[in-house]
């Protein structure tokens, strides 16, 4: 049995869905009972959550309970902040289990998760000092910044030292923790790649229309948590420059500043989508861009794109370049340079294609399982489950 943790975020997204992927996997490809608890920032006060951090975690009782209840072998660990905490991953340790604790973002020194701040990358948080962020009251409130910042430096260390694994999802996330300070066994730390359930059967995009004939399939599309750091208003800028149509699914703090710089221009926002509606833009798409101006410690959106066959156009920053080809990747923040691999993708089927094999070697189900089966296996020194 796999027991999965996770604190849920406010605003809920792509880490969301990975862990929901995983459970899956787990149950369908290793054959192994899994069973997921969860805490929902959602539903914290901010007092009770601000405690959270400061202890170190509410009710760690609770995830002992759990492990003992169903027998788990490992304990998945994913956000753990700021209800679970440390002291969840030593409860489950205590109860008889061993601990993968798998970073999506860089939160383990980054009190935001994406190192971007004031309209820039950041990496003025080293190790133990938060006080970087804590100056910058990078959390919006400096109450709420400070809560984060004492919580990450107080348990840094004893909430990695509860892991006999860890798990990052690309080369250039590890490194930036690196580069960040993080105390973590490098030895111990995996890179593994979010499982993608559609990717070996994910349908093609729709071809573009004969020359003469109308194309109702022609626009850009963007997937994104509408927020400062993805950069949706450079997708904005180049496609006014291509003159394709752009269609943005997501939502955030971003939308109303987005729908007002779009003013004029052929832009539709669609807000929050389901996961069928979301299926029809991407087959209805002509590219997918993802202009990022942050780190992204993988590109979800890009590697769901690449699944469908969709040409992705992206910045060249983060872990992006280890998922699009050189050739499609623009400096981040320049939407003219955007707007010309735009124009040159825009209809390239064989970029499609290859983008596609690439999302499918990376995050395919019977890629991804048996390398986290591996992961397991370490963690446990026992056989894994097949």
């Amino acid at each position: 049995m796999i027991l999965f943790l996770h604190n849920r975020y406010r605003t809920t997204g792509g880490e969301e869905r990975t862990v929901e992927d995983l459970v899956w996997l787990v149950r369908e490809h290793l054959s192994e009972p899994a069973e997921l608890l969860t805490r929902d920032s959602a539903s914290l006060g901010r007092a009770r959550a601000a405690l959270g951090l400061l202890r170190g975690g509410l009710e760690p009782d609770d995830v002992a309970r759990a492990v003992r209840l169903c027998g788990a072998r490992v304990v998945h660990a994913h956000n753990l902040h700021p209800a679970l905490g440390w002291r969840a991953l030593a409860a489950a340790r205590a109860a008889g289990a061993r601990v993968v604790l798998h970073l999506h973002q860089y939160r383990l020194v980054c009190a935001i998760g994406v190192c971007f701040t004031r309209g820039a990358e950041c990496t003025r948080c080293h190790g133990r000092d938060t006080l970087p962020g804590v100056r910058l009251s990078c959390r919006g409130s400096l109450p709420e910044a400070a809560a984060y910042g004492a919580a990450l430096s107080l348990w840094q260390r004893r909430l990695v030292e509860q892991a006999d694994a860890l798990i990052v999802p690309s080369t250039f996330a590890r490194e930036r923790l690196r580069a960040l300070g993080a105390p973590l066994p490098w030895d111990r730390v995996h890179v593994l790649a979010p499982p993608l359930r559609t990717v070996s059967q994910a349908a093609q995009p729709a071809r573009p229309a004969p020359a003469g004939e109308p194309s109702p399939h022609r626009y850009a599309l963007v997937v994104s948590r509408l927020a400062p750091e993805k950069g949706i208003d450079v997708a904005i800028a180049a496609c006014r420059l291509t003159g394709l149509p752009l269609v943005v699914a997501g939502d955030g703090p971003e939308r109303d500043t987005l729908r007002r710089l779009a003013a004029g221009a052929d832009v539709r926002f669609a807000g929050h989508v389901a996961d069928a509606e979301l299926a029809r833009l991407r087959a209805e798409a002509s590219i997918a861009l993802v202009p990022s101006r942050s780190p992204e410690t993988f590109g979800m959106a890009a590697a769901e794109a690449m699944a469908c066959g969709l040409p992705v156009a992206a910045s060249r920053i983060g872990a992006l370049p280890e998922l699009v080809e050189d050739e499609c990747l623009a400096p981040p923040g320049d939407a003219p340079a955007l707007a010309a691999i735009v124009s040159r993708l825009v209809g390239d089927t064989a970029a499609g294609a290859r983008g596609r094999e690439r999302a499918r070697l990376l995050c395919a189900p019977e890629v991804v399982a048996p390398a986290l089966a591996s992961v397991y296996e370490g963690a446990t020194g026992t056989a894994a489950a097949t």
